[in-house]
């Protein structure tokens, strides 16, 4: 039964709020990312990626560099850009992207639940990106970016959420790239969210995963140094937004191989052809359904159509990433651990068609493959099997932005 409990949020003053929020720190490089608060002082960027506020060689993972990060929040928590709730309470952020709106609970979810899989995820970790940010979250006593989770729709829920929608927002604002945020403190009904959160079995970490990994360590290393905590510390959680699976779109994940691996174009469509139907298209073209994948091989647009008896019923080996990844990636292309492998480029659906094209017209051994979306079914579906996907499967949009709410411990 999972744990979800209000906090004492900080959060921006109204009238900065448009200027502090900034998308996840893990979307930029190191130049974007100081380009970025070069652009807007005010940028959350500047506390999530404190590196940005030093030359170009300073070691960004110096514990001077986390330190600034937390003198940041302290100064922008002084000179009033940052304000503390006085109660704990729940809050609603729901963000409008492209004429659909999706509207999560803010609230902290119990690092317990994690570490029993109540919480359950599709994704592994790797363990040097989860140390940046254990060592942001120490350093700061406070989580800065919330965790994308999910649940199966609770009608309980959706009810009290539509009824605080109709109050006036704490924040409406439209970002640069066109996403619309809003927030409401959702002050009445608390102990009710708690208790319908406690009734909904599972949650499912839909995007974050490093975040979750790190903000759970760091909670851990805090009872390590707290022997006697009693478990109601507000270490022992950490910030999430909890979204309806049913409100939630993914993305497509595509991929771009650098080199045929030693076949010509002929060979590479003989022995796709065994596990696959090939039709050459006209042009681009997104996959229509699941078992449809689209390959650009050569200047040529294909479309793939997965033959029936590569369907196992397995939730991890049908998935369409999957298939790809065993009958053409593999054993044609080499590429044996997606992970890993420097000949593999995966990129956003937000990103179009164009972009395949032009990474893969780079070179006259390049190909893409166009990829239908994973469905959410599928998400929670692997994540209730206890198995994980392979890396890539699930591209979210909206991104959440953060420095709307901070988790202070």
């Amino acid at each position: 039964m999972p744990t979800i409990r209000p906090f004492r949020s900080v959060r921006p003053s109204k009238e900065k709020a448009s200027s502090i929020a900034a998308l996840p720190y893990d979307v930029y490089n190191r130049a974007e990312a100081k380009e970025a608060v070069r652009q807007n002082p005010l940028s959350f960027l500047k506390i999530d990626r404190p590196e940005t506020q030093f030359p170009d060689d300073t070691d960004m993972y110096s514990p001077q560099v986390y330190e600034r990060a937390r003198d940041t929040l302290r100064e922008m928590l002084s000179d009033g850009s940052f304000i503390e709730d006085p109660e704990p309470c729940y809050y609603l952020y729901a963000l409008t992207f492209a004429g659909r709106t999706q509207t999560g609970i803010v609230g902290c979810a119990s690092i317990d639940d994690y570490l029993n899989g109540t919480i359950r995820r599709h994704e592994n970790t790797k363990e040097e990106k989860e140390l940046d940010r254990i060592r942001h979250v120490d350093t700061l006593s406070a989580q800065t970016g919330p965790i994308f989770l999910t649940y199966r729709p609770d009608p309980g829920l959706r009810q009290l959420t539509e009824a605080a929608k109709a109050s006036a927002p704490l924040y409406d604002f439209t970002a640069e790239d066109g996403i619309r945020h809003q927030v409401w403190r959702l002050e009445q009904n608390i102990e009710a969210v708690t208790e319908l959160f406690a009734g909904i079995g599972h949650i499912y970490i839909a995007d974050g995963h490093h975040r979750a990994a790190s903000a759970v360590k760091a909670g851990l290393k805090r009872r390590e140094a707290h022997p006697d905590y009693t478990g109601d510390e507000e270490f022992n959680y950490f910030l999430s937004v909890l979204f309806p699976a049913d409100e939630l779109r993914i993305y497509d994940y595509n991929r771009v191989v650098t080199g045929w691996n030693g076949h010509t174009r002929k060979e590479l469509l003989n022995a796709v052809s065994r596990h696959f139907d090939i039709r050459e298209l006209s042009g681009p073209r997104h996959p229509g359904h699941k078992g449809e994948i689209a390959m650009y091989l050569g200047g040529v647009w294909y479309a793939l159509t997965v033959h029936a008896d590569l369907y196992t019923q397995d939730p991890v080996d049908d998935l369409d990433v999957s298939i790809l990844q065993n009958t053409v990636l593999g054993p044609l292309f080499g590429i044996r651990d997606p992970r890993t492998d420097p000949r593999i480029r995966f990129i956003g659906g937000i990103r179009g068609l164009e972009e395949l094209v032009r990474l893969t017209d780079a070179d006259t051994e390049n190909a893409a493959f166009a990829m239908y979306p994973t469905s959410m079914e599928e998400l929670l579906s692997v994540a209730d099997s206890g198995r994980l996907m392979p890396p890539k499967s699930t591209w979210f949009e909206p991104k959440l932005r953060s420095g709307l709410f901070i988790h202070r411990f």
